[in-house]
């Protein structure tokens, strides 16, 4: 486990770019965190480090958007699947050739995979955050490693 403090959002989206470029095709990214964490600031930060130019928002409506960078990005927002048993072709993303960032992941936990790393954001005040990364599996490991640096 790795804690990092951020102090703004410009912070929160530099954390997300440092991430970006740890990463690799079929890494499945979740994020926890009360509304207005920066769940989805965090994940533009992603975005930016993988080369997205398009303007990133939240999935709740659409429950995945789908990106093109150097790598695609997968951002679902998993919230309105609470108490669903629907299968949305998640192991095609989770296994495909993109990252995968899922917001309220715990909506879909079956559909996870073991390995993956999961990203708590605490809302400490207006703006600070503490990010806690878990990794599950030796990449993600390595990854929250160089993320502590």
């Amino acid at each position: 486990m790795v804690q990092i403090k951020s102090g703004s959002m410009e912070e929160t989206i530099r954390l997300g770019e440092r991430l970006a470029v740890l990463l690799k095709p079929g890494d499945v990214i979740t994020l926890e965190g009360e509304l207005g964490a920066g769940k989805t600031t965090f994940t533009k930060g992603i975005a930016n480090g993988l080369g997205i130019k398009d303007t990133l928002s939240s999935p709740t409506f659409t429950i995945i958007k789908e990106y093109k960078g150097d790598l695609p990005l997968y951002h679902m927002d998993a919230y309105r699947l609470e108490h669903s048993e629907e299968d949305l072709g998640f192991e095609e993303y989770f296994n495909g050739d993109g990252i995968s960032v899922v917001e309220w992941a715990q909506f879909i936990d079956e559909f996870l995979p073991n390995d993956r790393l999961d990203v708590k954001i605490e809302y400490l005040n207006k703006h600070n955050r503490i990010f806690t990364f878990s990794p599950s599996g030796l990449h993600f490991e390595a990854v929250a490693a160089e993320l502590k640096l």
